[in-house]
């Protein structure tokens, strides 16, 4: 009889194709990790560096391109979030703390854009410079600065904004004698008759417009060797302390300027110590919140305009470059103690490289 051999039992097709899986998702949960480890610690890192910037000394601060990577300051908020994210997925502790710790350093730097630490603007102000006429013995104010890009901004466009939200102080900066006539032209004095203007080359200068008389206007009330900004004083206040307003304009971070770059903020600085006035500083101060010389003019005695509103961060740079945002707060309204900002906000105008800025100031 014959014997009957047993059948062995061969291994499924499935069987012997799991192990390859595993083995690819084990392979490809690797490199991801690699991958993300990778990201993770070098957008901690940078990030980290980028926001320290905030505190360097200004001397640090106007070395080569250092200007440039301050004004990117926020920015780094950015890398430090996709850091964060990155290093949770790869578990690196390391990149986790030094994302959070970036993180948390921007929060309380940016805090205050967001966060008022004063007295809000009353509605008393934002009614009465809404009004069908302007009044100005009110002690409240709308400001505009704006840099017109030398002379290429849009002037019509600039006086139908100072109409349609009752401008009473308006600071220019590269100006030229055409764009003036072109002002001019589209009807600047019938809203603010008083001006003065100045150039330290003869083509490119600064101006101040008002819907008030121009006291004591000068050419440069800086002395400075970026520009003239001129200046004079208004009284919004019957009987109250009149206003030193300036137009600035400071020497632009470019290659070979940084140093006076540094020289021209420190130049504006010195006002400061006079105390026989009380000021308002408005243009394009080629500088951000985040750089240490623009810290320094403010001291303890001046507030930019931004940052006392909260009502967030202002960016007014570049505003001309398709698919490139307009990034940098360089354009400020810069106050004395005692006053106080609200509805601080950018508007762009066709032609320039920069936004306008307007804010509600009450003066007393």
């Amino acid at each position: 009889m014959a014997t009957k051999t047993p059948k062995t039992s061969k291994p499924s097709a499935a069987k012997a194709v799991k192990p390859l899986r595993t083995l690819k998702k084990t392979r490809t949960h690797r490199v991801r990790n690699a991958i993300c480890a990778l990201i993770a610690a070098v957008c901690s890192i940078a990030a980290l560096l980028g926001t320290a910037t905030h505190i360097l000394p200004e001397e640090i601060q106007a070395w080569p391109y250092m200007p440039i990577v301050v004004s990117l300051v926020p920015w780094f908020t950015l890398l430090a979030v996709i850091a964060l994210i990155c290093a949770i997925i790869s578990k690196r502790v390391t990149s986790i703390v030094l994302a959070i710790l970036a993180i948390g350093l921007q929060m309380f730097w940016q805090y205050p854009f967001f966060v008022s630490q004063s007295a809000k603007l009353p509605r008393a102000a934002i009614a009465a410079v809404s009004g069908a006429s302007i009044n100005t013995d009110d002690g409240y104010a709308r400001l505009m600065t704006c840099n017109v890009y030398k002379g290429r901004a849009d002037a019509r466009e600039i006086v139908d904004l100072v109409r349609s939200e009752h401008v009473e102080v308006l600071a220019l900066q590269e100006t030229t004698d055409a764009f003036v006539n072109d002002l001019n032209k589209a009807g600047i004095a019938s809203y603010l008759p008083y001006s003065q203007v100045a150039s330290l080359d003869g083509v490119y200068g600064n101006g101040l417009w008002s819907a008030s008389p121009l006291g004591d206007p000068s050419d440069d009330d800086v002395d400075s060797s970026a520009s003239f900004m001129p200046g004079a004083t208004i009284n919004f206040n019957a009987g109250g302390t009149p206003v030193r307003f300036v137009s600035v304009h400071t020497t632009s971070p470019t290659d070979g300027y940084w140093q006076q770059w540094k020289r021209s903020l420190d130049e504006l600085a010195k006002l400061r110590f006079d105390t026989s006035r009380r000021y308002v500083f408005m243009g394009d101060f080629n500088a951000t919140y985040d750089h240490t010389p623009f810290r320094n003019i403010l001291g303890t005695r001046f507030s930019d305009a931004a940052r006392q509103a909260a009502e967030g961060l202002k960016f007014s740079w570049p505003a001309n470059i398709d698919y490139v945002p307009t990034f940098a707060g360089i354009d400020h309204i810069v106050l004395d103690s005692g006053m106080t900002a609200g509805q601080v906000r950018t508007v762009r105008i066709d032609g320039s490289d920069h936004r306008a800025l307007l804010a509600i100031v009450r003066f007393d």
